[in-house]
């Protein structure tokens, strides 16, 4: 047998490669051309370092299985976090918020580590053994269970968007953010595990004239919310799990409360009390924040439910279009969702909303979730007005600027539900702008 040194095995291993690549090259470019509704990668691959060249890691060992015994993302991903910006927060970042990453997600599930993250008076660290929750008021027989005895309740997981009324909210007189996880940012979406109230107080003797109940939390803010009963009975939970693993200490540790597809605010964090009465509790929260501003200078009170929405995600401001070239093909893709059920279609329009095509919808689509839309796109490098607009299975539809403004006027800062637009210009950047014609 004749031996081989090292040096002569490289050289045998990067001719072999070359004769591979230059016999295939053909086949390659007619399969590419045949099949391929997305842009064709490099063929001539001879020539590129990336494929000839045996890189690190493939003639190193990586890290052993005792390394990161709580996983972490890539480094080359370290772009990819929540943002936070000084508009909206006190100032010391206690009472504020960080946005979610919306432009960088696949699927309908949000990590647990991106997100959106809302508090009032920053983030509780709370000891599960030492943690109750009261439940009080119009009832037969109240009750303390400590986190062992909840969890002996029958436990379900459901998968829900929560967002933050608020969410686009500084945008109402006009676009303020070049950043769609700055004008967006403010929902995520996940799989929650817990147990519906209506299962823990259906033995507790609930009286006829308790129509609300008040959810608070026990960190320092003591967020206090008002909901009506005929919510808490249908699918409202006390949730202890977020994506398969127990919430973190930003989403409410050990529990909160998860009020599906109404306003993230009502979505209690750190829940330690709920009492049952017979009118609302008129809390700060419902009263001097989260109400909607007419233009009449009256305000809206018990406006829960988010209204039917959609955003497109690729391309935005954060993920332009400057690298294509004309003729390539392109996915157009975004989310939709509605807190009044699920999402039944998603239009797309280039001109504004002059003209509206169908977008197909990816994967699940569940209530009061996040719902994939995708359109495939032939770039000719025009300009456009790139826009969306969702319908959902209650036959809401989503209003245009001119229509909601038409309802509201513009003092609101929450359920802004809007047409959203980007302008994509001929050299595929892209603006946030509002159409109003």
């Amino acid at each position: 047998m004749t031996n081989i040194s090292n040096a002569s095995k490289s050289e045998i291993e990067q001719t072999s490669r070359r004769d591979f690549f230059r016999k295939t090259a053909a086949y390659s470019i007619s399969a590419l051309t045949a099949a391929s509704v997305l842009s064709p990668v490099k063929v001539n691959a001879e020539d590129d370092p990336a494929i000839m060249e045996e890189q690190k890691w493939g003639t190193t060992f990586g890290y052993p299985a005792t390394h990161n015994l709580y996983g972490l993302p890539s480094p080359y991903e370290h772009h990819v976090t929540r943002r936070y910006t000084k508009l909206l927060s006190s100032g010391n970042y206690y009472a504020s918020i960080a946005m979610c990453p919306i432009q960088d997600l696949n699927g309908i599930i949000t990590p647990n580590g991106l997100f959106f993250s809302r508090s009032h008076g920053g983030t509780a660290e709370i000891d599960p053994n030492e943690h109750r929750l009261i439940i009080h008021g119009l009832l037969e027989k109240p009750l303390v269970l400590t986190m062992e005895e909840l969890k002996k309740y029958p436990s379900v997981s459901r998968i829900h968007f929560i967002e933050c009324p608020a969410n686009g909210g500084p945008e109402w007189r006009g676009p303020q953010f070049p950043s769609i996880q700055f004008a967006k940012g403010m929902m995520s979406c996940a799989e929650w595990t817990g147990v519906y109230i209506k299962d823990i107080i259906k033995d507790l003797g609930l009286k006829k004239e308790a129509l609300w109940m008040l959810a608070e939390g026990v960190d320092n803010s003591h967020m206090g919310r008002t909901i009506p009963v005929d919510k808490v009975m249908d699918d409202a939970m006390i949730v202890w799990g977020q994506n398969g693993e127990a919430l973190r200490a930003e989403q409410g540790y050990p529990i909160r409360l998860l009020v599906p597809g109404w306003e993230g605010n009502l979505s209690v964090k750190w829940l330690g009390r709920l009492e049952f009465a017979s009118e609302p509790f008129y809390a700060k929260e419902e009263t001097a924040k989260y109400t909607a501003l007419k233009a009449s200078g009256k305000a809206i009170q018990h406006f829960y439910a988010n209204e039917v929405n959609s955003i497109i995600t690729s391309p935005c401001p954060d993920k332009p279009w400057t690298s294509l070239k004309k003729g390539e093909m392109v996915e157009i893709e975004g989310l939709a969702w509605s807190g009044m059920g699920s999402i039944d279609g998603v239009d797309i329009s280039f001109d504004g909303g002059k003209n509206w095509v169908e977008a197909s919808l990816k994967g699940l689509v569940l209530p009061k979730s996040w719902t994939r839309f995708s359109y495939i796109y032939k770039y000719e490098g025009e300009a456009l007005l790139l826009a969306s607009r969702a319908r959902d299975n209650a036959g809401h539809i989503q209003p245009s600027v001119k229509e909601e403004r038409a309802v509201m006027g513009v003092e609101s800062v929450y359920h802004r539900n809007a047409i959203a637009t980007w302008e994509v210009t001929q050299k595929g950047e892209v603006n946030n702008v509002q159409v109003l014609s």
